[in-house]
C-alpha cells in the first residue's frame, strides 16, 4: 500500500499557489486539460495501472485476513486451505510492483515527451511574439514559463496524479471487504475518513481567508528586501543605513507576526484533522467496539483481524490528499501562466506581403497605445529620408522610446501607418524587415555562447574575418583578444564583459548585419569619457551612409543632426535642425538652456573632437555604457 507522508500543516502553500492567479474554479481544469491533450491516452493509461495497482497492493491484506480466520477455526485449517491464499497474496503483490513500475514509467516518460512539447511551443510561439511584447513581460515571466512553470506540471503528472488515484483507489475495494466481514465496524470505519475531510475543510477555509493578506505580506517583505540590498551603499554614504535596517527588519518582523497569527488561527483544525487519521487513532478506534463486539459474541477475533489490518488504510488517504492538493493548485496555476502566454498574440504575418522600394520612411497619423485606452503617441507626422540623422528629443515620458520601437515593428500602430520605401511594415514579412532595420538596444544581451557567436546574431553565415572586422570597427577587438581564447572565449558566469564592452560588442552585431536602417535606442548620458569615446568611435562606421533614428538625452550629441525632432506627451511639439529651434525659442531651446547650465562641460567639447564629426557620427554619441544598464 502507499506509505503515508506527513499530513498537511494549516496551508501555508496554498497563498503561494493563489497568489499566482490560479483562475476560477469553474476555469481551472481547462488548461490543465488542453495541455495534457499530447499526451491524455499515456497518461490515462498509467492512471489505469496505477489503479489496478493500488487495487492488488490491498489484497495481500485481505489474503492475510482471511489465513488468520482460517488458522483461529475449530480444527485450524491445514495447509492445503492455506497456500492458495499463500499464493493469491504473493501474486497480487507482483502484479502490485509490475503495474505500479510500469505506472510510474510510462507516467514520467509521458511527461518527458510533454516537457519536451511545451518547451518547444513555447519557443516557437515566443519567438513570433512582437518583441515589445516581450519587453514588457520581462525575461523573468518568460524564465518562469518555459522553466518553473513546465517543472510544476511534471511534478503534477508524473507523481501527483498517480498518487491521488492510488489513495481514492485501494480505500474503495477496502470498504468493500470489511463491509462484507461487518456492516457495524465498517461505518465506524469511516468516521475517521469523515471527521478528517470536515476538519480539513475547515482547516482550508480559515487559510483561504488570508491569502490575499499572505500576497500583500510577502510582497512587502520582497520590496523591503530589494531596497535594503540595491541601496545600502546610498543609505551609508548618508549615515542612513540604521534606517535602512530598520525598514526592512519593520516588514520581516510584520510578516512573521501575520503568518504566526495566521498558523495560530488554523493550528486546531488543521492538528486536528492530522490527528484523527493517524494509524494509532483508527487503529484504537475500531479496536475498542471490535473487543466489545467480540466479547458479546457478535463477532469473531478473526473478523476483527481484517479492521485491524485495513481499517487505517480507510483514513490513510486524507494524509496524502492535503499535500497533493496545494500541488494540484500550483499545477493549475502553472497551467494558467503557460497557456497566458501560448494565448498571447502573435506579430500578424502579412496576407498580401510587400517589399518596399527604397528606405524611406514615413510616419503618418501614427498613434500607439498599450493598453487600448490611453495614448502614448498621438497624431505623429514624420519622414526619415534615406542617409540622414533623425534625433528624438523630449522629457521623459514623452514617447520618444516607443516612437522608435516602431520603425523595427516592435509593437503595429493603432492608428495610421509607418511605411518604408512605400510598404506598410505590416506587409513587410519579418525578415525582409530585419534585413533593412537593425537596432543597437539600450538594454544589451549577450548569450552563454563564444563571442564570436554573439557577434554572428547579426548574419550567422558570417566568416572568421568579417566577425573580426566587426569588432575592431566596433573597437572591441583588443578587449576581445585579452580573454581566455579570444573569439572563441564562451561567455557566462566566468567571463563577462562590462557595460561598455557589452555595448561594443552589439554595435558589432549591427555592423555585421549590415542594414540600411539603424535605430539607436538611449543616450550617452552615464559614460565614463573611455568609453564613451571607444563607442562613439565604433559607432562612426555603423552610421556611416546609414538612415539614423537616434533617442537623445544629452542634446550637444545630436545637435548636428539632419533633424531634431521634440517630442511632447506623445505628440511632435517641433522639429527642425539645432539652429533653426534655437532661434525659435520654443521647448528644444528651452531645454538646451537648461542643459548647457546644468553641465557646461556636456556642450562645450574641445573643438578639435567636435569639428571632426559628421553628422552620424555626432548623432552616435547617444550610445554608451549607460545604455547597456
Amino acid at each position: 500500500m502507499t506509505s503515508q507522508p506527513p499530513a498537511p500543516g494549516p496551508a501555508p502553500a496554498a497563498p503561494d499557489t493563489a497568489a499566482d492567479g490560479a483562475g476560477t474554479p469553474d476555469h481551472r481544469p481547462r488548461p490543465l486539460r488542453t495541455l495534457a491533450a499530447p499526451v491524455r491516452g499515456r497518461l490515462a493509461l498509467a492512471v489505469g495501472l496505477q489503479a489496478a495497482a493500488a487495487l492488488s497492493a490491498v489484497v495481500p491484506f485481505i489474503a492475510v485476513s482471511r489465513i488468520a480466520e482460517r488458522l483461529t477455526t475449530d480444527p485450524p485449517a491445514g495447509g492445503d486451505a492455506l497456500w492458495p491464499l499463500v499464493a493469491l497474496a504473493c501474486s497480487a503483490g507482483l502484479v502490485a510492483l509490475v503495474c505500479g513500475t510500469a505506472a510510474g514509467a510510462l507516467a514520467h516518460l509521458a511527461d518527458n515527451d510533454l516537457q519536451l512539447t511545451l518547451r518547444r511551443r513555447l519557443a516557437r510561439h515566443i519567438g513570433r511574439l512582437p518583441l515589445g511584447r516581450l519587453t514588457e513581460r520581462g525575461t523573468g515571466e518568460v524564465k518562469r514559463a518555459v522553466q518553473d512553470d513546465v517543472s510544476a506540471l511534471h511534478t503534477l503528472f508524473a507523481h501527483t496524479l498517480l498518487d491521488i488515484v492510488s489513495v481514492l483507489t485501494a480505500p474503495v475495494l477496502t470498504l468493500a471487504y470489511l463491509f462484507t466481514v461487518d456492516r457495524r465496524l465498517t461505518l465506524v470505519a469511516v468516521v475517521p475518513l469523515l471527521l478528517g475531510v470536515y476538519l480539513f475543510r475547515r482547516a482550508m477555509a480559515g487559510a483561504a481567508a488570508q491569502m490575499a493578506e499572505f500576497g500583500a505580506a510577502v510582497g512587502r517583505i520582497a520590496t523591503a528586501a530589494v531596497e535594503f540590498a540595491s541601496g545600502i551603499a546610498v543609505f551609508k554614504s548618508f549615515g542612513r543605513g540604521r534606517k535602512a535596517h530598520e525598514r526592512f527588519v519593520r516588514a520581516t518582523e510584520g510578516f512573521a507576526d501575520f503568518f504566526s497569527g495566521w498558523v495560530r488561527s488554523t493550528l486546531a483544525a488543521s492538528t486536528a484533522a492530522t490527528l484523527v487519521v493517524t494509524p494509532a487513532v483508527v487503529l484504537l478506534l475500531l479496536a475498542v467496539p471490535g473487543a466489545v463486539l467480540v466479547t458479546q459474541d457478535r463477532m469473531t477475533g478473526a473478523e476483527l483481524v481484517p479492521f485491524l489490518l485495513l481499517g487505517p488504510a480507510v483514513a490513510a488517504p486524507m494524509g496524502v490528499v492535503g499535500p497533493r492538493v496545494q500541488q494540484i493548485r500550483a499545477g493549475q496555476a502553472a497551467a494558467l501562466r503557460v497557456t497566458a502566454l501560448l494565448d498571447a498574440p502573435t506579430l500578424p504575418e502579412p496576407v498580401t506581403p510587400a517589399l518596399p522600394d527604397g528606405h524611406h520612411i514615413s510616419l503618418r497619423g501614427v498613434s500607439f497605445s498599450y493598453d487600448g485606452n490611453t495614448d502614448v503617441l498621438s497624431g505623429v507626422d514624420l519622414d526619415l529620408a534615406p542617409g540622414t540623422v533623425t534625433a528624438l528629443v523630449g522629457p521623459s515620458g514623452s514617447g520618444k522610446s516607443t516612437l522608435a520601437a516602431l520603425l523595427p515593428r516592435f509593437h503595429d500602430v493603432t492608428a495610421g501607418a509607418v511605411t518604408l520605401g512605400g510598404a506598410d511594415l505590416r506587409d513587410i514579412p519579418a525578415t525582409e524587415l530585419y534585413r533593412r532595420v537593425g537596432f543597437v538596444l539600450q538594454d544589451v544581451r549577450l548569450l552563454r555562447a563564444s563571442v564570436a557567436d554573439n557577434i554572428r546574431l547579426g548574419r550567422p553565415d558570417a566568416t572568421d574575418e568579417e566577425v573580426e572586422r566587426c569588432a575592431r570597427a566596433a573597437r572591441v577587438h583588443d578587449r576581445i583578444m585579452e580573454l581566455p581564447d579570444g573569439y572563441a572565449t564562451a561567455l557566462g558566469t566566468a567571463v563577462t564583459l562590462s557595460g561598455g564592452e557589452a555595448q561594443r560588442l552589439s554595435i558589432a552585431r549591427a555592423l555585421l548585419a549590415d542594414t540600411p536602417v539603424v535605430v539607436l535606442d538611449e543616450a550617452t548620458a552615464y559614460a565614463d569619457p573611455h568609453s564613451e569615446a571607444l563607442i562613439q568611435d565604433g559607432l562612426s562606421a555603423l552610421t556611416a551612409d546609414r538612415t539614423l533614428l537616434v533617442i537623445a538625452h544629452r542634446l550637444s550629441t545630436v545637435s548636428s543632426a539632419d533633424r531634431i525632432v521634440v517630442l511632447e506627451n506623445g505628440r511632435v511639439t517641433e522639429q527642425g535642425r539645432h539652429d533653426e529651434l534655437l532661434a525659435a525659442g520654443g521647448r528644444y531651446a528651452a531645454l538646451w538652456k537648461a542643459q548647457s547650465t546644468a553641465a557646461p562641460d556636456e556642450t562645450d567639447s574641445p573643438p578639435s573632437r567636435r569639428s571632426t564629426r559628421t553628422g552620424p557620427d555626432r548623432a552616435a554619441d547617444d550610445i554608451e555604457e549607460g545604455s547597456a544598464r
